[in-house]
């Protein structure tokens, strides 16, 4: 019942920086925790990053802690990834998913997922 939409992909140079968001919609309740995904090629879906339903909460995959900051914005019904110091094997799609109940970091505990957005960092 949830339609998630991800922006703010693209191309950039290493260091710089881009912010990713995915605008939920289709729902009457609209409190999910969030979180973020990414897939290279030839690997796995990940975890990157995610937000507990109150946005009190947020996890972090470790190769990002520090550089990659989670947010919410609850009235715009929109989850942010501010991504910041891209490195080059940041390069992935990354996918915005919602789960009903809590901010897991397993990929199968989530219900809804975006279509992706193309992130590419050149060196």
């Amino acid at each position: 019942q949830v339609q998630l939409v991800e922006s703010g992909g693209g191309l950039v140079q290493a260091g710089g920086s881009l912010r990713l968001s995915c605008a939920a919609s289709g729902r009457t309740s609209s409190s999910y925790a969030m979180a973020w995904f990414r897939q290279a090629p030839g690997k796995e879906r990940e975890f990157v990053a995610g937000i507990s339903k109150s946005g009190v909460s947020t996890s972090y995959e470790d190769s990002v802690k520090g550089r990659f900051t989670v947010s919410r914005d609850s009235a715009k019904n929109t989850v942010y990834l501010q991504m910041n110091n891209l490195k080059p094997e940041d390069t992935a799609v990354y996918y915005c998913a919602a789960n009903l109940f809590s901010l897991l970091r397993a990929p199968g505990y989530y219900n809804f997922w975006g279509q992706g957005t193309q992130v590419t960092v050149s060196s």
